[in-house]
């Protein structure tokens, strides 16, 4: 392989790759269409130059006819005359326009079919316009959606999911460890709380048991411990020898005053 060979391949190569990348495929599109309109236009002018053509051939195919006819006549005028000369003349005349007449009308047979053959390509060519019009909007909206789609999927293709849904899921888990340990709270609060109405309740009634002690111990002349009462029963008892109706009363009246407390 020569070298100019080599060097002419390599310069199509690239200019083919520039060409690929620089093409639109909307813009050739719109080129294309626009390329056989104009295409359209110039049929349309030969179709119209091509009937104006076989309107003046049959015009003097016409005429050619007329006038070979004409000349008929006069011959068979002349030599009705007895001017054999003159109508010798006016066949020759006729035989003239009449090998005109034949010439034109194998042209104007072949413009005939030319301008058939046209119109048919015209016909063709808007047809294929219009198809291809509606192809062109097809593809376009095609492009647009592909582009679209194309440019989600970039977008997509960008975003870091996986590690959004684990930040998700990470903060999640925070958030039960939060809640439970609010509920845990709760519940030593509620227990405390319990607990510490428990032993006030204790507190406040181990005063008034301290207070009756003493009392029962200093009317007694005797002495009882804390936290161990006797029963009301067994104080009356075993006071029942050493006390007096007043003191009875008294200590009667005392418990009434404790039980209404």
């Amino acid at each position: 392989m020569g070298l100019f060979d080599r060097i002419s391949r390599v310069v199509k190569a690239n200019l083919n790759d520039l060409v690929n990348k620089a093409e639109d495929p909307e813009k050739i599109l719109e080129q294309s269409v626009t390329d056989m309109q104009e295409d359209l236009v110039q049929l349309r002018q030969a179709v119209a130059s091509a009937i104006a053509t076989q309107k003046r051939t049959q015009t003097q195919y016409n005429q050619a006819e007329s006038q070979s006819n004409q000349w008929q006549q006069r011959a068979q005028l002349a030599l009705q005359k007895g001017d054999e000369t003159l109508a010798r003349e006016a066949l020759v005349r006729k035989k003239s326009h009449a090998e005109t007449a034949a010439t034109l009308k194998a042209s104007l047979d072949q413009q005939s079919a030319q301008v058939e053959s046209l119109k048919r390509n015209l016909i063709g060519l808007e047809s294929k316009i219009s198809e291809a019009k509606t192809k062109k909007d097809m593809l376009k909206a095609r492009i647009s959606a592909a582009k679209a789609q194309e440019q989600l999927n970039n977008t997509i293709g960008t975003l870091n999911t996986g590690s959004s849904m684990a930040a998700f899921d990470r903060m999640e888990e925070k958030v039960l460890q939060i809640e439970a340990r609010a509920g845990a709270s709760a519940e030593l609060a509620a227990g405390g709380s319990n607990l510490e109405e428990q032993f006030r309740l204790l507190e406040s009634g181990g005063d008034v048991d301290d207070e009756l002690a003493q009392m029962k111990a200093q009317l007694t002349g005797g002495s009882v411990s804390q936290g161990q009462l006797p029963a009301a029963g067994k104080t009356a008892a075993a006071s029942n020898s050493e006390s007096s109706p007043v003191i009875d009363a008294e200590l009667e009246e005392l418990r009434s005053q404790l039980n209404k407390m």
